[in-house]
């Protein structure tokens, strides 16, 4: 990862200009700052403008440059602001939101695999989550966008319910595939199993959210 590194518009905290990989899909820990009381401030003051800033305009050009916010600053940029956050918060409901995104757009192949064994299961949250048939790959990146733009240009509770919703499909399609594979392959049978518990948790806090939000309650 390069050193260099600039202020960011959004919260003071520097943006890394070439950022690591990183697949927010297995959710591995990620290491927060020096100071918790300023980086929270930082993290709901930005939450708040960025989703006013958006709610507020009617220009879709202004939609498509916040969706593509991680593609433009680095996830790892939003991550030090928001990553950070009480999942059931503002800056924390965006953070999975722009997370879940990033992890479909990087590998949507992979994603697609999960989401197609999960499908038919969990027919209501496929319906919810709103893919298009058949679910391949460029349904999976098409459907990350809406739901992420549906958070500006849309309903915020309805956008985090189809972000939860996505997030059970995958999570009941991994169990299901590391149901197979815990006899040929146990480590990966494992590690799909802890995302899917992971995703189900993430999909709970993302609801909640929602609901939150409709209470006027989501800061």
């Amino acid at each position: 990862m390069s050193e260099q590194a600039g202020p960011s518009k959004y919260g003071g905290a520097p943006r890394h200009h070439k950022p690591k990989p990183f697949a927010p899909i297995d959710f591995e820990p990620f290491a927060g700052g020096a100071d918790p009381a300023r980086v929270s401030e930082a993290a709901h003051l930005a939450a708040q403008a960025l989703v006013r800033h958006g709610r507020d305009s009617d220009d879709p050009v202004v939609t498509q440059r916040l969706v593509k916010l991680a593609d433009e600053q680095g996830l790892e940029a939003i991550a030090e602001m928001w990553a950070e956050s009480p999942a059931r918060s503002l800056p924390g409901a965006l953070w999975r939101l722009y997370a879940l995104r990033a992890a479909t757009v990087q590998d949507p192949e992979r994603i697609s695999v999960y989401f197609r064994a999960g499908r038919d299961t969990a027919q209501v949250s496929n319906v919810v989550a709103g893919a298009a048939e058949p679910p391949g790959a460029e349904e999976m990146t098409a459907m990350a966008d809406a739901i992420l733009s549906g958070a500006f240009d849309g309903e915020f509770d309805v956008a985090l319910e189809r972000s939860a919703a996505f997030c059970r499909v995958v999570a009941l399609g991994q169990a299901t595939i590391a149901d197979g594979a815990e006899h040929a392959n146990e480590a990966h049978a494992s590690k799909l199993t802890r995302n899917s518990h992971q995703l189900v948790k993430t999909a709970e806090d993302l609801e909640h959210a929602a609901n939150a939000w409709r209470l006027g309650e989501l800061d």
